[in-house]
């Protein structure tokens, strides 16, 4: 197991600023998940670390020696791709040994090496076939076995279930996060998706545009996003611009758009004449049960049901707002274009600057 410490990284290509003041200390043993759209970044941050490129700027710590000028092949990382990159023409054995007969290491412990990692990704049987024989989710667990059998420092993970289908990502990122946690090793994972990196890691970096948004365990991005970018891209999130009236009500505060009118947080809210109030659709009750508090009514735009999940979709003074419902009963779905009412407890409500999309109000970081 490796610690990680990266300061001040930059990283440009020519007149793009691809990574701008990164700062990170990742934990021995953490599965630390770099999160964010494509374009973001997350992909460069993880190349620097690997090797495969040379920031401009800062300092690369792996369990305190500074790598800025080793090689990738002295890092000891191991790299599981997007694309699974295994060899076509060679065996099961023979791609997981790859690294080993690299090292020259004597062929009895090169042996033990990939059967241990061949095991620890349940492929064993199968070290004689070749690639064209195996499953997409199969030729991705020669490419993390590859990766542990050099038994490296860190494992870094480059969006590798993206060209699975659906049900096999599930399978394989509960499978990684088992190999991983087994075995101990730090590991840097990037994903642009949000589902992903909450069930998958023990912290979450996420990124937009080089710069680091905000880090956090899941459940603190998820609940507790400190600007308007992080509420928006991790989750569902309802968003809404709203004047504010003058006067508080005690610790609250009347916020309006349209007809609609909503009792907020007044914390944080003293100097602002507008606010961005946000609310996710799973926190909206009915109206009847919340006594008709903060009610928010509109038109039924569009009923979409998940399964497990209802999602509405309300037009309200000429806004869309998304409304889950857990469990749904069949005599529970509204009718398109119905009129229906909901309400958002005042406790689920976020508050954002608009002018400069930080979070203010309880729960905002100083």
């Amino acid at each position: 197991m490796a610690s990680i410490q990266i300061i001040d990284l930059e990283k440009h290509f020519g007149e793009v600023k691809a990574l701008s003041g990164i700062n990170l200390e990742i934990d021995k043993g953490e599965f630390f998940t770099l999160l964010g759209p494509s374009g973001c970044g997350k992909t460069t941050l993880l190349r620097t670390i690997a090797g495969f490129y040379h920031q401009d700027k800062g300092d690369i710590y792996i369990d305190g020696e500074l790598i800025n000028n080793v090689p990738a092949y002295q890092r000891n990382t191991g790299m599981v791709f997007q694309n699974y990159a295994v060899f076509p023409h060679m065996t099961v054995f023979d791609n997981v040994a790859y690294g080993l007969r690299v090292r020259k290491l004597p062929k009895d412990e090169i042996s033990r090496k990939v059967s241990a990692a061949l095991k620890s990704v349940h492929l064993e049987g199968y070290e004689q076939r070749t690639p064209d024989k195996l499953s997409g989710g199969q030729q991705q667990r020669v490419g993390l076995a590859r990766a542990m059998a050099i038994e490296p420092r860190v494992l870094l993970f480059d969006e590798p279930l993206s060209n699975l289908d659906a049900k096999l990502r599930i399978e394989m990122r509960e499978e990684i996060r088992a190999v991983q946690k087994a075995l101990g090793i730090t590991s840097i994972y990037v994903t642009h998706d949000q589902e992903e990196a909450l069930v998958i890691s023990d912290r979450i970096a996420v990124m937009n545009q080089g710069v680091i948004q905000q880090i956090g365990k899941p459940w603190e991005i998820y609940t507790n996003p400190q600007n308007m970018f992080v509420a928006y891209f991790v989750g569902k999130i309802n968003m809404l611009t709203m004047h504010l009236e003058e006067r508080a009500e005690g610790n609250l505060r009347r916020a309006r758009l349209g007809r609609l009118s909503l009792l907020i947080p007044a914390e944080g809210t003293k100097d602002l004449q507008e606010v961005v109030v946000a609310f996710r659709p799973e926190d909206m009750v009915e109206a009847e049960a919340a006594g008709r508090k903060n009610e928010i009514t509109g038109l039924m735009k569009t009923v979409s049901f998940m399964g497990s999940v209802a999602r509405f979709e309300l037009d309200v003074e000429g806004q869309l707002i998304t409304v889950d419902r857990h469990r749904p009963r069949e005599a529970d779905m509204p009718q398109k274009g119905a009129p229906v009412a909901f309400a958002v407890p005042v406790e689920s409500i976020l508050l954002f600057d608009p002018k400069s999309g930080l979070r203010i109000g309880k729960g905002a970081q100083q």
